[in-house]
Order: structure tokens, then C-alpha cells, then sequence
């Protein structure tokens, strides 16, 4: 078929390798931040001493620990992981037209990249690794996993709107009920903020058994992050109640795309996710119990934002 037969919409596409290439960097994201909590879970972030980026103070590392190469390799991968933002926008860049929203989710990703990195390095210089009980720790890690979700967020986006073969454009989506959405999405940032806290709480404070650790959390000599670890379900069950809102919304009301296999998909990680809590509960929250519990989480959240920028950011009906 002649270029000039073929229709403006499916020349200004972008190309299906680069659309599969912003999704596989959205699945290495999460392996590196899987390997970043297996770093705290394991008390390895010290594995590399005070130094950054250089690991105790070299690039080679000469029979090094256990703890060494479970924070050398959190770094390199963490290091890729910047060159493959900056690669998903250059080649945004060059394969949509101006005004794609996709180029405006590439540049926060990269955007947070750089702070999720200087986050790290805080976390590292400031001693806030391993053991520490500074009370620093809990606050930088509040922040630091606040920026990790919203850096996924970005990137889901990224790969959302490229897919898009319609509402790509700026010009061309309508807004729906927006406060609804940004309040859930808040919520849900939240849980995520209060499950890094309460792992963080299980990490330093460990129990021998599961009716040590309901006493912790009511004996007044108990550290905060203990105390307070009843956030996390709470928020748990309010985001629920977003989750039910969505997920209503998205089987009532017609859009550009069958919602129904989505919101199928998110139920499923939801039941999961509660599985997984309990459990996590139960036998004391193991590493692998802790990794898992967190894969579900970003992969929750993952199908969540897919699924709002659905709702939220419609094609026009003209579009």
C-alpha cells in the first residue's frame, strides 16, 4: 500500500518493538526493587560500608561476603536500571509524535530515577542500612518507597499510553472523575508506605513466635514501628473501598477498552495480596514470604494504574 494511502493514525503509532521494550523495562524495574528489599530484609545494606557508588571503596571486590555481593549486585542492576529510562525516553522521543502522553510519563521516569538514586545513596551515607535504629531510618524509607511507586507508576504509564491507539494525544483525552481517582491512588500509596514500615519493624524487631509479636504491638516498650503497625491493614481495608469504586465503575461504564479482563486480573492480585498478608503474618514474615508478598503489591499496583488512566483519561468521542 502507497504511504499516502496508509491512515494517519497508523503512521503516527509507535513501533510494536519499542512498545514491548517500555513493558520489559517496567519488569526489570521490579526485579531490582525486589532485589532492594531482599537488601533490607537480609540487613545487607551495609554490605558495601559507607561508600557510594564505589563498594568499600573499590569496583572489584576480592573474596567479598554474602552481604557485599547482595549490595554490589543491588547497585549495578540499580545503575542499568537508569540507562534503561534514559533509553525508554530517547527512543519515546523518536518514535512519537509531539504531544503523546507517553513522552510525558518517559520524562518522570527518568525524573524519578535520579531521586530514587540519591535516596539510595542518602540511605547508605547517612548510615541508614543493615541494623541501624536511627530514627532517620524509618522516614527516609517512607520517602524512598513513596518515589519507588510512583517511578513504577511512570513507567506502567509509559507503557500504557504507548499501546494506545487511541487518546494518546493530549488534545484528544477528556478527564473523568479525577478527585476520586487521585484520592484512591493516595490510599493506596499509603499502604504501600506503612507495609515498608511494618517490614522494616519485622526486620529489626523479630519475633519468636506469633504470640510474641501481637504482644509487641501493644507493650509500651515496644519501638514505634511496632506500635503502629496496625496502619497498614487499616489503610489496607480503606483502599479497598477504592478498589471496590473502580472496579464498579469499570464494569458500568463504557469506554474505549473491555475493562473486564483487567479488573479480573486486579481481583485476583487483591485476593492474593490478603493471602499473602495473612501469611505474612502468620509465620513472621520469612524473606521469601516478604519478597513474594511485595511482587504482588507492584504487580497489584501495576494493573491498578493501568487500569485508572482507563477510567480517568478517555479518548474524545470524536478522537
Amino acid at each position: 500500500m502507497p504511504a499516502a494511502a496508509v491512515p494517519m493514525v497508523a503512521q503516527r503509532l509507535p513501533s510494536l518493538a519499542l512498545r514491548r521494550f517500555s513493558w520489559a523495562v517496567l519488569v526489570y524495574f521490579i526485579a531490582v526493587i525486589l532485589w532492594g528489599a531482599l537488601v533490607r530484609a537480609t540487613g545487607s545494606g551495609a554490605g558495601c560500608g559507607d561508600h557510594w557508588p564505589l563498594c568499600n571503596g573499590t569496583v572489584m571486590q576480592h573474596s567479598p561476603r554474602v552481604d557485599t555481593m547482595i549490595e554490589f549486585t543491588h547497585r549495578i542492576t540499580s545503575g542499568l536500571s537508569f540507562f534503561s529510562a534514559v533509553g525508554l525516553l530517547a527512543w519515546t522521543f523518536a518514535g512519537t509524535v509531539r504531544g503523546h502522553l507517553a513522552r510525558g510519563a518517559a520524562v518522570a521516569s527518568v525524573a524519578f530515577t535520579l531521586v530514587e538514586a540519591i535516596l539510595g545513596a542518602l540511605l547508605v551515607k547517612l548510615g541508614l542500612t543493615a541494623q541501624s535504629h536511627s530514627p532517620y531510618r524509618a522516614p527516609y524509607l517512607a520517602l524512598h518507597l513513596a518515589n519507588t511507586l510512583l517511578l513504577l507508576a511512570a513507567l506502567t504509564l509509559t507503557a500504557h499510553f504507548l499501546g494506545r491507539e487511541r487518546g494518546y494525544l493530549r488534545s484528544n483525552v477528556r478527564l473523568v472523575a479525577p478527585i476520586g481517582a487521585s484520592l484512591g491512588i493516595l490510599v493506596l500509596l499509603l499502604v504501600g508506605v506503612t507495609g515498608s514500615l511494618a517490614a522494616l519493624g519485622d526486620t529489626l524487631y523479630p519475633a519468636r513466635s506469633l504470640d510474641t509479636a501481637f504482644a509487641q504491638d501493644f507493650a509500651a516498650g515496644s519501638s514505634w514501628l511496632l506500635r503502629w503497625r496496625w496502619t497498614h491493614p487499616t489503610f489496607a481495608f480503606l483502599a479497598s473501598v477504592f478498589l471496590i469504586w473502580i472496579l464498579v465503575r469499570a464494569a458500568q461504564r463504557s469506554t474505549h477498552w473491555d475493562n473486564r479482563s483487567l479488573s479480573a486480573l486486579v481481583l485476583i492480585f487483591l485476593a492474593a495480596q490478603y493471602v499473602l498478608g495473612v501469611l505474612d503474618v502468620v509465620l513472621l514474615a520469612p524473606v521469601w514470604l516478604q519478597i513474594a508478598h511485595l511482587l504482588g503489591a507492584d504487580a497489584l499496583w501495576a494493573a491498578l494504574v493501568v487500569l485508572t488512566a482507563r477510567l480517568t483519561l478517555q479518548p474524545n468521542a470524536t478522537n
